[in-house]
């Protein structure tokens, strides 16, 4: 194969209602979508989800357009390459700069396994047929409107609810919320926001039966986490601190986590996902898959990826609708009961629309192959 174009569109979507974390409140999200066409006319779409502010990682979608624009865009145009891991090795030197790299080769994938006529999940080594969703809730002005997000998510039938929690906003709201629904699939999400000095506040969380705590310490972190498991019942999961399979099996082995968030834009694509998926799985850890307010076609990709069999819990991969008044692809990404069918269709089994992304574009930019790269 042979990238003979590469188009980038810098796409804002409205959100339903905003969404506040530890670090920041959002109203609606911009991401750069990647259209990949090869010299075959064969072609595919990716996303790069990065936030706009480096509150939740170092990059931001203004350094994922540098990126892609003047490194790995032109790196991998008029290259020939088979396989995904010839692609990415032609831009092995790119260090970082995870979400770039992963709006481009999730691009390729889904070129590649069109051009097999396969679905994306099963080029990976996928076997769910449907990925069990849960939700992610931020923080709320105040508790009332919290019960009623949650009503209307477990009328859905969403299979756990994930709060965002934050110094001030913690034990009383997840007391209160346990009280109110004693038997909900619950867990909570600190990113980043607590230290060692906060462990009595996050030893009381013990007492809620949560499925896991999230990210409570540093994004850069798993030598603390270590002694935090060490310290709590709960389950330690960790997010910003894994971005690699690497980074999986040195948190592991050293007791840092009982349970990883992959998300697929944090590790650099799809198929860096499925290394940490391996690793996670060889060493008997669940994983879930997490994600980043995609629009359709990020969340695609993320469902081909939760189809791997190491994720046994509900993930973040939830109905677009729950975010978007109208996505960017069709057919959308819809759960029923709690349950998302896995695609079949070529690809990533989507097809964006045309007429919705040029309305949500800003910005856009087209490199082609010139008569000297080769």
């Amino acid at each position: 194969m042979q990238i003979d174009r590469i188009e980038l569109r810098l796409a804002r979507l409205p959100l339903i209602r905003p969404f506040r974390t530890s670090s920041s409140r959002k109203d609606h999200l911009d991401h750069i979508l990647v259209r990949a066409i090869m010299a075959d006319g064969v072609e595919g779409w990716g996303e790069c989800a990065s936030p706009s502010d480096p509150f939740y990682c170092p990059e931001t979608v203004e350094t994922c357009w540098h990126v892609l624009h003047d490194f790995l865009a032109p790196m991998t145009l008029a290259r020939e390459w088979s396989t995904i891991e010839e692609l990415t090795g032609f831009y092995r030197l790119v260090k970082g700069n995870a979400f770039a790299r992963s709006g481009l080769e999730m691009a390729c994938w889904d070129a590649l396994a069109r051009t097999h006529g396969r679905p994306l999940s099963e080029v990976l080594g996928g076997t769910r047929p449907e990925v069990l969703s849960g939700v992610s809730l931020g923080i709320e002005e105040d508790v009332e409107a919290l019960y009623d997000r949650i009503d209307q998510f477990v009328a859905e039938g969403y299979r756990r609810v994930k709060l965002k929690i934050a110094p001030g906003w913690d034990v009383e709201v997840v007391r209160k919320v346990r009280g109110r629904y004693p038997d909900l699939p619950l867990q909570v999400d600190a990113n980043s926001a607590y230290t060692l000095d906060d462990l009595p506040t996050l030893k009381q969380l013990d007492e809620f039966d949560l499925l896991l705590i999230e990210q409570p310490l540093a994004h850069d972190d798993i030598i603390d986490h270590v002694q935090l498991q060490r310290t709590i019942r709960t389950p330690v999961c960790l997010d910003e601190s894994i971005h690699s399979a690497a980074d999986a099996r040195k948190a592991i082995d050293i007791g840092a986590c009982k349970v990883i968030n992959i998300k697929v834009s944090r590790v650099g694509g799809p198929q860096e996902a499925r290394r940490v998926h391996d690793a996670c799985a060889a060493r008997g850890i669940p994983v879930w898959c997490g994600g980043m307010h995609e629009f359709g076609i990020g969340r695609a990709a993320n469902l081909a990826v939760a189809s791997l069999p190491g994720f046994s819990l509900p993930g973040d991969v939830s109905g677009s609708d729950k975010y978007y008044r109208h996505d960017l692809v069709e057919p959308p990404i819809l759960a029923t009961r709690g349950a998302i069918p896995v695609r079949q269709a070529p690809g990533l089994g989507v097809d964006p629309v045309m007429e919705r992304i040029e309305k949500a574009t800003l910005r856009a930019a087209v490199l082609s192959a010139g008569p000297s790269r080769g």
